[in-house]
Protein backbone atom coordinates (compact mmCIF):
# COMPACT_ATOMS: atom_id res chain seq x y z
CA UNK A 1 0.00 0.00 0.00
CA UNK A 2 2.42 2.73 1.17
CA UNK A 3 6.18 2.71 0.92
CA UNK A 4 6.52 5.39 3.59
CA UNK A 5 5.74 5.72 7.28
CA UNK A 6 2.73 7.66 8.53
CA UNK A 7 3.05 11.38 8.99
CA UNK A 8 2.15 12.97 12.37
CA UNK A 9 -1.09 14.38 10.95
CA UNK A 10 -2.10 10.90 9.74
CA UNK A 11 -1.38 9.41 13.19
CA UNK A 12 -3.49 12.18 14.72
CA UNK A 13 -6.29 11.33 12.29
CA UNK A 14 -6.24 7.71 13.50
CA UNK A 15 -6.16 8.79 17.17
CA UNK A 16 -9.21 11.01 16.67
CA UNK A 17 -11.15 7.98 15.41
CA UNK A 18 -11.99 9.55 12.06
CA UNK A 19 -13.79 7.31 9.59
CA UNK A 20 -13.30 8.86 6.19
CA UNK A 21 -12.26 7.92 2.68
CA UNK A 22 -8.49 7.71 3.33
CA UNK A 23 -8.56 6.18 6.83
CA UNK A 24 -8.86 2.47 5.82
CA UNK A 25 -5.50 2.43 3.96
CA UNK A 26 -3.85 4.07 6.98
CA UNK A 27 -5.19 1.34 9.30
CA UNK A 28 -4.02 -1.28 6.84
CA UNK A 29 -0.54 0.24 6.84
CA UNK A 30 -0.42 0.29 10.66
CA UNK A 31 -1.30 -3.42 10.66
CA UNK A 32 1.63 -4.21 8.37
CA UNK A 33 4.29 -1.73 9.68
CA UNK A 34 5.71 -2.32 13.16
CA UNK A 35 7.32 1.16 13.26
CA UNK A 36 4.06 2.98 12.53
CA UNK A 37 2.18 0.73 14.98
CA UNK A 38 4.73 1.66 17.65
CA UNK A 39 4.37 5.40 16.80
CA UNK A 40 0.58 5.07 17.10
CA UNK A 41 0.89 3.31 20.49
CA UNK A 42 3.26 6.02 21.80
CA UNK A 43 0.90 8.76 20.63
CA UNK A 44 -2.06 6.94 22.23
CA UNK A 45 -0.16 6.69 25.58
CA UNK A 46 0.65 10.38 25.37
CA UNK A 47 -3.03 11.22 24.82
CA UNK A 48 -4.04 9.14 27.86
CA UNK A 49 -1.34 10.79 29.98
CA UNK A 50 -2.46 14.25 28.89
CA UNK A 51 -6.10 13.41 29.65
CA UNK A 52 -5.21 12.40 33.21
CA UNK A 53 -3.42 15.65 34.00
CA UNK A 54 -5.36 18.04 36.24
CA UNK A 55 -6.86 21.13 34.67
CA UNK A 56 -5.21 24.37 35.72
CA UNK A 57 -6.84 27.76 35.55
CA UNK A 58 -4.79 30.96 35.64
CA UNK A 59 -5.30 33.41 38.48
CA UNK A 60 -7.80 36.22 38.09
CA UNK A 61 -5.03 38.81 37.69
CA UNK A 62 -3.14 36.82 35.05
CA UNK A 63 -4.76 38.54 32.07
CA UNK A 64 -4.15 41.98 33.61
CA UNK A 65 -0.47 41.18 34.21
CA UNK A 66 -0.02 39.95 30.65
CA UNK A 67 -1.85 42.88 29.08
CA UNK A 68 0.12 45.39 31.14
CA UNK A 69 3.26 44.16 29.35
CA UNK A 70 1.73 44.20 25.86
CA UNK A 71 2.31 47.34 23.86
CA UNK A 72 -0.93 48.11 22.11
CA UNK A 73 -0.81 50.43 19.10
CA UNK A 74 -3.40 53.14 19.32
CA UNK A 75 -4.10 55.28 16.24
CA UNK A 76 -3.61 59.02 16.60
CA UNK A 77 -7.29 59.82 16.23
CA UNK A 78 -8.23 57.37 19.00
CA UNK A 79 -5.55 58.80 21.28
CA UNK A 80 -6.76 62.33 20.57
CA UNK A 81 -10.35 61.33 21.31
CA UNK A 82 -9.34 59.69 24.62
CA UNK A 83 -7.39 62.84 25.55
CA UNK A 84 -10.29 65.25 24.97
CA UNK A 85 -13.12 62.96 26.05
CA UNK A 86 -13.03 64.06 29.73
CA UNK A 87 -13.50 67.67 28.61
CA UNK A 88 -16.47 67.03 26.31
CA UNK A 89 -19.70 68.15 27.98
CA UNK A 90 -22.36 65.51 28.69
CA UNK A 91 -25.39 67.35 27.32
CA UNK A 92 -26.06 68.00 23.65
CA UNK A 93 -26.63 71.80 23.97
CA UNK A 94 -23.37 72.18 25.88
CA UNK A 95 -21.51 70.15 23.23
CA UNK A 96 -23.00 72.35 20.51
CA UNK A 97 -21.91 75.50 22.35
CA UNK A 98 -18.36 74.16 22.83
CA UNK A 99 -18.23 73.12 19.15
CA UNK A 100 -19.34 76.56 18.04
CA UNK A 101 -16.75 78.19 20.29
CA UNK A 102 -14.02 75.91 18.89
CA UNK A 103 -15.11 76.70 15.32
CA UNK A 104 -15.04 80.47 16.00
CA UNK A 105 -11.63 80.17 17.70
CA UNK A 106 -10.23 78.16 14.79
CA UNK A 107 -11.58 80.74 12.36
CA UNK A 108 -10.00 83.62 14.28
CA UNK A 109 -6.66 81.85 14.50
CA UNK A 110 -6.76 81.12 10.77
CA UNK A 111 -7.63 84.74 10.00
CA UNK A 112 -4.83 86.01 12.25
CA UNK A 113 -2.33 83.66 10.61
CA UNK A 114 -3.45 84.72 7.14
CA UNK A 115 -3.17 88.39 8.06
CA UNK A 116 0.31 87.83 9.55
CA UNK A 117 1.51 86.04 6.40
CA UNK A 118 0.04 88.78 4.21
CA UNK A 119 1.80 91.41 6.30
CA UNK A 120 5.15 89.62 6.43
CA UNK A 121 6.82 92.65 4.83
CA UNK A 122 5.84 94.76 7.85
CA UNK A 123 7.23 92.13 10.22
CA UNK A 124 10.48 92.00 8.23
CA UNK A 125 10.77 95.80 8.32
CA UNK A 126 10.20 95.86 12.10
CA UNK A 127 12.79 93.11 12.59
CA UNK A 128 15.36 95.01 10.53
CA UNK A 129 14.70 98.18 12.51
CA UNK A 130 15.13 96.24 15.74
CA UNK A 131 18.40 94.70 14.56
CA UNK A 132 19.68 98.14 13.49
CA UNK A 133 18.87 99.51 16.95
CA UNK A 134 20.69 96.60 18.61
CA UNK A 135 23.71 97.12 16.34
CA UNK A 136 23.81 100.84 17.16
CA UNK A 137 23.51 100.19 20.90
CA UNK A 138 26.29 97.56 20.77
CA UNK A 139 28.53 99.93 18.83
CA UNK A 140 27.92 102.75 21.33
CA UNK A 141 28.66 100.43 24.26
CA UNK A 142 31.90 99.23 22.62
CA UNK A 143 32.90 102.83 21.89
CA UNK A 144 32.24 103.82 25.52
CA UNK A 145 34.28 100.85 26.77
CA UNK A 146 37.21 101.66 24.49
CA UNK A 147 37.00 105.31 25.45
CA UNK A 148 37.16 104.35 29.13
CA UNK A 149 40.05 101.96 28.64
CA UNK A 150 42.15 103.95 26.17
CA UNK A 151 40.97 107.47 26.77
CA UNK A 152 39.73 109.86 24.14
CA UNK A 153 43.09 110.27 22.34
CA UNK A 154 43.49 106.47 22.09
CA UNK A 155 39.97 106.14 20.72
CA UNK A 156 40.65 108.87 18.12
CA UNK A 157 43.87 107.06 17.14
CA UNK A 158 41.89 103.85 16.66
CA UNK A 159 39.37 105.59 14.42
CA UNK A 160 42.06 107.13 12.19
CA UNK A 161 44.33 104.06 12.01
CA UNK A 162 44.46 101.46 9.27
CA UNK A 163 42.89 98.01 9.83
CA UNK A 164 46.35 96.45 10.28
CA UNK A 165 47.25 98.97 12.96
CA UNK A 166 43.89 98.46 14.66
CA UNK A 167 44.44 94.69 14.71
CA UNK A 168 47.91 95.22 16.17
CA UNK A 169 46.56 97.55 18.88
CA UNK A 170 43.70 95.15 19.77
CA UNK A 171 46.16 92.22 19.85
CA UNK A 172 48.48 94.18 22.11
CA UNK A 173 45.58 95.08 24.40
CA UNK A 174 44.52 91.42 24.63
CA UNK A 175 48.10 90.36 25.33
CA UNK A 176 48.44 92.98 28.09
CA UNK A 177 45.13 91.89 29.61
CA UNK A 178 46.31 88.25 29.52
CA UNK A 179 49.61 89.17 31.18
CA UNK A 180 47.69 91.06 33.84
CA UNK A 181 45.53 88.03 34.58
CA UNK A 182 48.57 85.76 34.76
CA UNK A 183 50.32 88.24 37.06
CA UNK A 184 47.34 88.49 39.40
CA UNK A 185 47.10 84.72 39.54
CA UNK A 186 50.78 84.43 40.38
CA UNK A 187 50.34 86.99 43.17
CA UNK A 188 47.39 85.11 44.70
CA UNK A 189 49.29 81.82 44.51
CA UNK A 190 52.32 83.38 46.17
CA UNK A 191 50.22 84.93 48.92
CA UNK A 192 48.63 81.54 49.67
CA UNK A 193 52.04 79.90 50.04
CA UNK A 194 53.21 82.46 52.59
CA UNK A 195 50.25 81.77 54.89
Amino acid sequence: MQDRHLRPDEIELLLDGEAGFGVAPLWAHVGSCASCEHSLDVARELMVALDTLPDFAPSAAFADRVMSQVQVFEPWHAAAWHAIQPYVPATRPARMAVGAGAAVSAGLITAAGTWAVARADIALFMTQMGLEQVREQAGAAASDLMSTLLGRPGLDALHTSTPEMMALLVGGFVAMAGLGVVGLRALTTASRRTR
